[in-house]
């Protein structure tokens, strides 16, 4: 046939081709294909909480007789008894769900119980279905009571040769009690675990009050409780799931921290998130060890065994710290997961998003549905029952004319249809009657019936109560739950505990003290204070900075890592980081040009730095520049932070910026310049001024002669000065006569061509030790109590030996190790707020 035969053809009927629309066939096609997937497969439903392959594993072993009394039979007899009669699917598809079902690392209370390999919380799989045996487990039978009694509705199953269950009574809240989680077509759903116990109560407290909150709910079920234990950071995630459906939880590992000897610390993770796979963990962390990642980390090995089956035991180097390891494990690795909540399941078919309080409300109505079935099932059993202990008293009553009766008759239709016209008895009190055996006529049977009798009428009228009466159904529910929570709960593994921050990188440094050098030609670096040595006064120093030719070490600074660092440029201008963030080097590396670090402008070098956990507004930062002027300005107006930095200070053309300190109310202010003169003033002699200002001159210094640095001056302290050829003294700062800002000042040492022009100075007290820098990058370390405490107009004493040409660039304070308290005046880089701190 032609293509136009056959299109006439199929339009005029006459051919076995139906016509169809293929956009909405595929559409009709594919939506039949997702329901089917969502409710045959991968959604579970409310009421019992169970998806039809665990419902119908669990009927197949009911039916079989595999229950908790009964030896465990062949789990691949179980999955043939499913396969064959309920489930016609792979049958590893259904031994899996039946393995799931016994693992007491999945399920939160488990439903079949497992005898041989049924994997582990490692990820080892199940053993096969021909080596394993099951059987029913105790609360399993819970959910499958009564099934007998018409609580539930029955269909057909794909053969219709048989009849299944199309819902389990579940005499507790299965759903909530093993969660749930599956992928359907274009929804999924993801319920956690939570405690049996718990559970019921929620559920007995909204039998009692149907409009209770959700926040009176989570106080007898605050969350949901994993089998594998951990903890659960913060209620923020609880609360949204159970009021929306949907929520996010962060669940963190149990550890326990274990003191080993030589100062050497172990962690212990005794408990796992849900559904983490310990093995892969185990691996994961061993990566990151080899990576580097995790260079505290010395070991890691299996602890687990038959009492403790979860154990990682991580073994760390010495003086690490055990809190900064966690937080890099949580970073890195699924020792802290993110658990993503959505509660959905069917309801009347219908795949619904369900908050806490509809999923209570929904099994509920199950519960009442069940219970007046049973009731209605067990009020006409009794009532049958009764019906015929009655035929059987009136038969004992008369019995001799009950039995001439039936002696009289010739066929047993005769005797009943005699009896029942002489009695008024039904035909079925007639059949009980007839079917007597004659030892029931002793006055003992007798006296059974009538105790029988009003044992089922006292039923009766309780059924019929239960059936009229709500209230009274809810208790009966009630009650039988706590019945059942009495019997199988278990104490709750899984804590609560308060939020969980975000971890940065802040959260994964060690904080401790760093020495921050930085050269001429702009090198950056950090490394360990304590990479340095103490010496004795006159000490050559050692090696601390392998440099470039002709570049030098022009700054030296202290301060804790997770402080942060304002840094104060030639310009004016500050730029913000923290001490962690400037790149670790080793003691001879050179380090990181500054300009990859900090966004400077050409010619742009930085000249100060401070160290600071906070911006507090009583506290001010006072700025001195090279040719004498000087500024106050609150430290609040600091907590900011530009890329390309802020303006700290206005200059002048062809002035820059050499110091910046805190400054307090009530202290005073040293300026030294080049010429060796110094000043002393009150900080109040400078108003507090904003930050883009250029504030006041404070010292006032000829051609030819800049302002060295300048200090604050405490009472009890002394000024320590050297020059360039490493000749220096300290002296007291009382021996300073406190003037005006603006003047010249007075001698602070004796200069001579032989000691050259003054090259630093500090402030001090005889507790301190010095860390002492040259040009050519050559440090020492040596206390201030070894250097000569001279008078102020004196010429100094030999404080470091330099060699040639090299000259002395910067002096930094360097923390003792001696001392328990640290100045009030602490706080730039030099002497930083954690240097001094045991």
């Amino acid at each position: 046939m032609s293509d136009k035969e056959i299109l006439e053809a199929a339009d005029s009927g006459n051919t076995g081709v139906q016509t169809a629309e293929l956009g909405r066939e595929m559409r009709t096609s594919f939506l039949e294909y997702s329901m089917s997937v969502i409710v045959s497969r991968a959604l579970p439903d409310v009421r019992d909480g169970l998806k039809p392959v665990h419902r119908r594993i669990l009927y197949a072993m009911y039916d079989s007789g595999i229950t908790p009394n009964k030896p465990h039979s062949k789990s691949a007899r179980t999955v043939g008894d499913v396969i064959g009669k309920y489930h016609p699917h792979g049958d590893s598809a259904v031994y899996d769900a039946m393995v799931r079902l016994a693992q007491d690392f999945n399920m939160r209370v488990p439903l079949v119980d497992g005898h041989g390999n049924f994997g582990s919380i490692d990820g080892d799989s199940a053993a096969a279905m021909r080596y394993t045996e099951a059987r029913l487990a105790k609360p399993a039978m819970e959910l499958l009571a009564d099934l007998g009694k018409e609580t539930v509705d029955w269909v057909p199953n794909y053969d219709e040769s048989l009849q299944e269950p199309s819902v389990l009574p579940a005499r507790f809240p299965n759903l909530l009690v093993n969660g749930s989680n599956g992928i359907a077509v274009g929804m999924a759903t993801n319920i956690p675990p939570h405690n049996l116990g718990e559970a019921i109560d929620a559920t007995c407290l909204m039998l009692d009050n149907p409009d209770v909150t959700t926040e009176e709910l989570m106080e007898v079920m605050p969350g949901p409780d994993f089998p594998t234990g951990g903890v659960i950071r913060g209620r923020e995630g609880i609360i949204s799931a159970y009021e929306t459906g949907r929520g996010s939880l962060t669940i963190q590992s149990s550890y326990k921290i274990k003191e080993g000897k030589n100062g050497k610390t172990s962690i212990i993770i005794t408990e796992i998130p849900y559904q983490v796979n310990r093995s892969n963990l185990m691996q994961k962390i061993g990566e990151l060890v080899r990576d580097k990642k995790l260079p505290e980390i010395s070991n890691v090995h299996d602890g687990a065994d038959r009492n403790s089956p979860v154990d990682i035991i991580i073994e760390l180097k010495q003086n690490a710290i055990p809190q900064v390891v966690l937080n890099k494990l949580f970073k890195h690795t699924q020792l802290q997961v993110g658990w993503g909540v959505i509660m959905i399941a069917l309801v009347d078919g219908v795949p619904r998003t369900l908050s806490l309080r509809e999923i209570l409300h929904y099994y509920i109505l199950h519960q009442e549905d069940v219970i007046r079935r049973r009731t209605q099932f067990d009020l006409e059993k009794a009532e049958a029952r009764a019906h015929i202990v009655e035929g059987l008293l009136i038969a004992l009553d008369h019995i001799d004319e009950v039995i001439a009766i039936i002696r009289g008759s010739r066929t047993d239709k005769e005797a009943s249809d005699k009896l029942s016209e002489r009695f008024g008895l039904s035909e079925a009190q007639c059949t009980a009657i007839l079917q007597m055996q004659l030892r029931r006529l002793t006055g003992l049977e007798r006296e059974k019936l009538q105790e029988e009798l009003a044992e089922l009428k006292e039923k009766i009228a309780y059924y019929k109560r239960i059936l009229a009466d709500e209230h009274l159904m809810r208790q009966v529910i009630k009650e039988e739950l706590q019945e059942i929570k009495g019997r199988f709960n278990t104490p709750r593994r899984t804590r609560i505990a308060g939020p969980a921050k975000d971890i940065d990188v802040e959260d994964l440094i060690a904080d401790e003290e760093m020495v921050v050098t930085m050269t001429n030609a702009g090198y950056i670096k950090r490394l360990p204070v304590t990479t340095y040595r103490q010496q004795k006064r006159g000490g050559k120093g050692m090696q601390g900075v392998n440099l470039k030719e002709n570049d030098f070490v022009e700054h030296l600074f202290i301060a804790s890592t997770h402080n942060y660092m304002l840094f104060f440029s030639s310009a004016g201008k500050v730029y913000r980081k923290k001490v962690f963030e400037i790149p670790e080097a080793g003691r001879h590396a050179r380090g990181t040009a500054v300009v990859n670090l900090l966004k400077l402008d050409k010619g742009e070098s930085i000249v100060a730095a401070i160290a600071t956990k906070e911006f507090p507004e009583d506290e001010f930062l006072m700025f001195g520049t090279k040719e004498g002027m000087v500024k106050k300005t609150a430290m609040s107006l600091y907590d900011r932070t530009r890329q390309d930095g802020l303006i700290a200070i206005n200059l002048r053309e062809g002035d820059e910026l050499i110091a910046v300190k805190r400054v307090k109310p009530g202290e005073k202010v040293a300026m030294v310049s080049s010429a060796g003169k110094a000043i002393s003033w009150d900080e109040s002699e400078v108003r507090a001024m904003g930050r883009d200002t250029m504030g006041v001159r404070g010292m006032t210094v000829p051609d030819g002669v800049h302002v060295l640095g300048l200090e604050i001056a405490s009472p009890g302290k002394e000024i320590f000065v050297i020059t360039e050829r490493g000749y220096g003294k300290r002296t007291p700062v009382e021996e300073y006569p406190l003037h005006h800002r603006g003047g010249q000042g007075v001698f602070t040492i004796t200069m001579t061509a032989k000691k050259g022009q003054l090259a630093a100075m500090k402030v001090v007290t005889s507790e301190d030790a010095l860390m002492i820098i040259s040009e050519e990058g050559v440090v020492m370390r040596t206390s201030v109590s070894d250097i000569s405490q001279l008078g102020r107009a004196t010429q100094g004493v030999k404080v470091m030996n330099v060699d040639g040409k090299d000259r002395v660039s910067a002096v930094a304070i360097a923390p003792d190790g001696k001392r328990k308290k640290r100045p009030k005046d602490s706080g730039d880089m030099e002497v930083s707020e954690a240097d001094l701190e045991d």
